[in-house]
């Protein structure tokens, strides 16, 4: 969003049309921008508008309904963190008994909402211009929230007591081009480099992208990883006295009305047993298998793996956990496309899901190659176990 955009929407005449326009996925852009225009609405508003209802439409699935005061970015809102996740991030600073942070870079405000919330007072940084414009527009109703617009590396940071950071990851694009994520941490804005040497001096958070390298991750702080009903969001780093004694890693499943987490003291938590495969297989949560905690969960679960690097765990017994979406193994067969063909012919399977660990098969290509017929549903799992790669028929439980 430019500038100008943004103040055409805080002019009375923006802010009333947004409250007046409402965008879901029944809505008829191309009719409503007719009729806005032969209403006499300028041309430039009724776009900027509509984007900004369009943003706050997409911004529900992380604000609820507060996304509907609130003003976003394109970028601002793809790296804002879900407000509940925010809210945890908040929990840890109030259970530190911290009273102040710095939010660095802050974006459109999502953490500096949830630290506000919860009475800590704090100082929200953003460099680019119209996004601290738009942290400043949501964090309005807080009087223990400011935000300044500048460059994080170039502040004095020894007065504040804690800082957050949620370095930019995506390099913006211009005109038509949509922004490209930056996955060497290099790269990032700030630099990782420079962040680390500034955690090391106050309790502080960062947060990154759940994909951040292992190997990038410096000793002596807690990573947690966390999975929001299942979707992977992201990885946060906690240094200082927000980092939980004994915790090195930990994954964090968030559902509805309650929580789970694993934790390992070791920063290389052992690896789960190799085991055949068994009647069940197991697809553990992505938390899970990029905290590198699934011998955690095998061992508390006698679970196995079927293969090194591959992360599916098996056992003979039915089980219940959140952290694992079960099938049970029907029929395991060679890879072979026209014998798989044949075999899901005869077992008479019409709607099939496909899924796939250390192979490079395409499902959808796959699932056009099978031509598949019949009313039974069930799914495929596509895996490598030892040399071989291997077709498991399967049934969700």
């Amino acid at each position: 969003m430019l500038h100008g955009d943004f103040v055409k929407l805080l002019s009375p005449g923006g802010q009333s049309l947004l409250a007046e326009v409402a965008i879901d996925t029944k809505t008829d852009v191309v009719k409503t921008v007719s009729r806005l225009r032969a209403l006499g609405h300028d041309a430039g508003l009724v776009a900027t508008v509509l984007t900004q209802a369009k943003l706050r439409a997409r911004a529900k699935t992380k604000f609820g309904e507060f996304a509907n005061s609130m003003f976003f970015t394109e970028d601002g809102l793809e790296q804002a963190s879900r407000l509940q996740v925010a809210a945890l991030h908040a929990g840890r600073f109030r259970t530190a008994g911290i009273k102040e942070v710095a939010d660095l870079g802050c974006g459109i405000g999502a953490e500096s909402l949830a630290l506000a919330a919860i009475d800590l007072n704090v100082v929200a940084v953003e460099l680019d211009e119209v996004t601290a414009a738009c942290a400043t527009y949501n964090l309005a109703p807080f009087d223990n929230a400011r935000v300044e617009s500048g460059d994080v590396t170039n502040l004095d940071l020894t007065g504040f007591e804690s800082q957050f950071f949620d370095p930019a990851r995506r390099e913006l694009g211009t005109g038509r081009q949509k922004a490209t994520r930056k996955f060497d941490p290099t790269q990032f804005s700030p630099n990782f480099d420079w962040i680390l040497s500034e955690a090391g001096k106050r309790p502080t958070g960062i947060k990154l992208g759940p994909g951040h390298p292992h190997e990038a991750i410096p000793e002596g702080c807690e990573a947690q990883w966390i999975s929001d009903h299942g979707d992977l969001v992201e990885l946060t780093l906690w240094f200082g006295s927000l980092a939980r004694p004994g915790v090195a890693r930990s994954a964090l499943l968030i559902t509805d009305g309650a929580s789970f987490e694993l934790q390992s003291s070791e920063s290389n938590p052992a690896h789960a047993e190799l085991r055949e495969i068994g009647e069940y297989i197991y697809e553990p949560d992505n938390a899970v298998v990029r905290s590198h905690l699934i011998g955690v969960l095998a061992d508390s679960l006698n679970l196995g793996l079927i293969a090194p690097e591959i992360a599916y765990l098996t056992g003979d017994s039915l089980l219940e956990s959140p952290w694992l979406r079960g099938f049970r193994v029907l029929e395991t067969i060679a890879f072979d496309r026209k014998k798989l063909k044949a075999r899901l012919q005869e077992l008479g399977i019409g709607i099939l899901e496909i899924k796939k660990r250390g192979s490079d098969v395409v499902p959808e290509v796959l699932r056009k190659e099978l031509q598949l017929k019949g009313k039974r549903a069930a799914t495929l799992i596509i895996t490598r176990v030892g040399d071989s790669h291997r077709a498991l028929i399967c049934e969700a439980v």
